[in-house]
């Protein structure tokens, strides 16, 4: 447990993202969350809502943007958001997973695995309300491309566009932009629909490809490197094109709009196989590996 000491050992941080950067923003975590509660067993679903907050009224989704919420709270958290690369489309633990003073394992893959020790630990000292918030925020974060962007541009933050006619950064773009826009264009400017078509191709178009998402072999952690690694070859995509002061419209759109769908979706199947192996154990309460 180590590992976990860090990650509630109160930092001072020499540099902090840009504060445009939220994760996938609060309808892309909610989205994650909102599909993976379709996919908890009983178990699971029972020992998720005993940790959640009264004012989540019993939906795991309604906490997953906390974690954004936190970040002056709890200023060390703000490294275990992202797990940037130098840009060679590449993700390495050994290189990547580091805040800005060079301290080891902490980035979002680290803080993955380390809330779901916390979790699967019934003697944890740590909060596992808060535990469960920060992991489901976080497998949010991993599938987000841009979390697992460029270092020297921050995931894309100090890249400036125009998304049409608004002004916005690169990491905004993807965070948020491209989810506005399809609920606009698309989904007639409803959450629940566009949940709903997701997970309709979840079911259908992508119904081959499920269990290969879900599937993790390790038994002492998480399969987040997997994912960061996936979000580092997509992020490469991402940047393919841009530059500053760069306008972005329908062909950047019609580009991202299949990619970001997918990450919701695979970040949403991906946090109930976890949350279903934590909570295995009978009446959901927690077992360890």
């Amino acid at each position: 447990m180590g590992l976990l000491l860090l990650l509630h050992v109160v930092l001072a941080m020499a540099a902090a993202r840009a504060p445009a950067a939220e994760a996938w923003g609060k309808e892309g975590h909610y989205m994650t969350c909102k599909i993976a509660e379709n996919f908890l067993t009983e178990e699971a679903a029972a020992g998720v809502k005993d940790l959640l907050p009264a004012w989540a009224n019993g939906e795991l989704a309604e906490v997953c943007s906390w974690a954004d919420s936190q970040r002056f709270r709890y200023k060390w958290s703000s490294a275990l958001h992202f797990a940037d690369t130098p840009g060679d489309c590449a993700f390495s633990y050994a290189r990547d997973c580091h805040d800005t003073k060079g301290e080891k394992d902490r980035c979002v893959v680290g803080a993955i695995n380390n809330y779901t020790a916390a979790l699967m630990d019934s003697d944890s000292p740590y909060d596992p309300t808060e535990s469960l918030m920060f992991l489901s925020h976080f497998v949010g974060d991993v599938h987000q491309p841009l979390h697992c962007g460029h270092t020297d541009d921050l995931g894309g933050n100090t890249i400036i566009v125009h998304w049409y006619t608004r002004k916005a950064n690169l990491h905004h773009v993807w965070d948020v932009s491209i989810i506005e826009t399809a609920m606009k264009d698309f989904y007639d400017n409803d959450q629940s629909t566009m949940i709903d078509a997701i997970q309709t191709n979840i079911t259908d178009v992508w119904s081959n490809e499920e269990k290969e998402w879900e599937a993790c072999r390790l038994r002492t952690k998480t399969c987040a490197e997997t994912y960061a690694k996936e979000s580092a070859l997509l992020a490469c995509d991402a940047y393919e094109g841009v530059e500053q002061d760069i306008t972005l419209g329908d062909e950047y759109f019609f580009k991202a709009l299949p990619v970001v769908e997918k990450r919701i979706a695979q970040g949403g199947v991906r946090l109930a196989a976890i949350l279903n192996r934590i909570f295995s154990g009978k009446n959901g309460r927690l077992q360890s590996s």
